[in-house]
């Protein structure tokens, strides 16, 4: 079962021949009357003449606005970052009201319907709380402890 004619380096079938397309590949066509496209035709019209009424239901809904939701969840979580840093702890507590805000603007229009992220405005709302109370709370204990332990040292 040997080849006799092997492909150059002595593996595979014979190499072939190039074969020609079918016509319309790539190679003119000789057309005569009668072949091919028209050339021309009736156009439709791209909406319906001004006498007919516009069917019902086919109308894009609106889009929901998912934007508060997002700002809130986005402010909440460099105001947490911020609030935990204690050189940045001011700039924690303006992002964290800002983002109290906005997660509350963004929970009312999920709740309404208009926006779908109900989710990410409650975990901006939370978020918010924690940089604007919980936080500057805990670092205030915190440093008021390291001062009444070293006024109680002395």
């Amino acid at each position: 079962m040997s080849n006799t004619n092997p492909a150059p380096g002595g593996f595979g079938p014979p190499p072939q021949p190039p074969q020609q397309p079918a016509p319309g590949y790539g190679f003119p066509q000789q057309t005569g009357p009668g072949h091919g496209y028209p050339q021309g035709g009736p156009g439709y019209p791209a909406a319906p003449p001004v006498g007919y009424p516009q069917a019902p239901g086919y109308a894009m809904p609106a889009q929901p606005s998912n934007g508060m939701g997002t700002t809130g969840l986005v402010l909440g979580i460099i105001g947490v970052v911020c609030s935990v840093t204690f050189l940045l702890w001011f700039f924690g507590v303006i992002l964290g009201i800002l983002a109290i805000i906005f997660g509350a603007i963004g929970r009312g229009k999920a709740t309404r319907g208009e926006a779908t992220n109900k989710g990410a405005a409650t975990a901006g709302l939370v978020c918010g709380i924690i940089a604007t109370v919980i936080l500057p709370l805990l670092g205030f204990l915190l440093f008021a402890s390291i001062m009444g332990g070293l006024g109680a040292a002395s």
